[in-house]
């Protein structure tokens, strides 16, 4: 089993940073989904700022959201500079 999500924050430009109960911090682009059904009400930047932590994932208060084992494998690892 993949790690789980432990923290998100959301990012102006509609990416998550998610803290994973391995320690580990991941970025997840969730604008390639902005244009699918129930995903489009995202495109609402207060509404996207509104995620939060759930079961091991995350959620937005109408339901919308992502399996755990896509988020871990999907996001990307920060750029250092």
């Amino acid at each position: 089993m993949y790690p789980r999500v432990k923290d998100v924050k959301p990012t102006d430009d509609y990416k998550l940073v998610l803290t994973f109960t391995s320690g580990e911090t991941k970025i997840f682009d969730v604008t390639p989904y902005l244009d699918k059904g129930f995903f489009k009400q995202l495109k609402d930047k207060s509404y996207f700022k509104s995620v939060k932590p759930f079961m091991d994932s995350v959620q937005w208060q109408n339901g919308q959201d992502f399996c755990p084992d896509m988020l871990y494998l999907d996001s990307q690892m920060p750029n250092k500079s």
